[in-house]
């Protein structure tokens, strides 16, 4: 137990780049704090004191701002960063070197007394606000994006955002506890003018994109000419707005 509670230690503060020091974690951080909390009210649940538990996931709670039920399986190197209304069901498991974002709930759809929460693989990061409803797994190595909806299974390696949350690609290898996300709108808005260009090209032979070059280059468009496009250069798109 001493060592599962040491670790946690060392995760927030390998995962927070904002922790100074172990004390400071073992004092501020309210997500180490509710994990400490149920790691002793798992045992009393496990150990034939479900009563305590109860009582003692509720002190938590109350301390915390993380509901997690004594009942839920959570392993080591879990990181809850910033805690407040993080929700983890009664037969949920949570795997090895997870993080979980603020205003996750970890719930389940059925009022049957089985298995109705998720299982979460090893290494998954779940964005603020996300939000996993139903007994079904999460693969390893995914990452849920913010606010997203999960009610089905994940493939181990996925990348899953959206309500309902969908499946959008693997999730590429990542830099040690690199969470970003990829960027969604912009890839889709990237994706949509190349292919007006494309149309663009086909009906006037007269590429757009080129215009959008020339006008970087202060030219703009000429009397009657639609202004250009202007794609984004190393990810940052440029101008006021991004009117085609």
């Amino acid at each position: 137990m001493l060592a599962t509670l040491r670790r946690d230690l060392r995760t927030a503060r390998d995962r927070d780049p904002a922790a100074r020091s172990t004390l400071e974690v073992a004092l501020c951080y309210p997500g180490v704090h509710a994990l400490w909390g149920h790691r002793v009210n798992h045992w009393l649940w496990t150990h034939r004191l479900a009563l305590l538990g109860r009582v003692g996931a509720e002190l938590t709670r109350k301390l915390t701002g993380v509901d997690i039920h004594p009942a839920a399986r959570i392993g080591e190197g879990v990181f809850i960063d910033h805690a407040t209304g993080v929700v983890i069901g009664e037969t949920a498991e949570v795997g090895a070197d997870v993080t979980i974002y603020h205003g996750v709930t970890l719930g389940g759809t059925s009022l049957e007394a089985t298995k109705r929460h998720p299982t979460i693989g090893d290494r998954v990061v779940i964005g603020a606000g996300a939000k996993v409803l139903g007994s079904f797994t999460v693969g390893a190595d995914s990452r849920i994006g913010a606010n997203a909806v999960v009610v089905h299974p994940v493939p181990p390696g996925s990348v899953v955002v959206g309500v309902p949350g969908q499946v959008i690609s693997p999730s590429r290898p990542q830099p040690a506890h690199d969470d970003r996300m990829p960027d969604l709108v912009g890839i889709s808005l990237q994706s949509l003018l190349t292919r007006v260009d494309r149309l663009e090209v086909a009906r006037t032979g007269a590429a757009v994109t080129a215009g959008a070059v020339a006008a970087a280059d202060g030219e703009g468009a000429g009397a009657g000419e639609r202004p250009p496009i202007r794609l984004p250069q190393a990810g940052v798109w440029q101008g006021e707005d991004f009117s085609i």
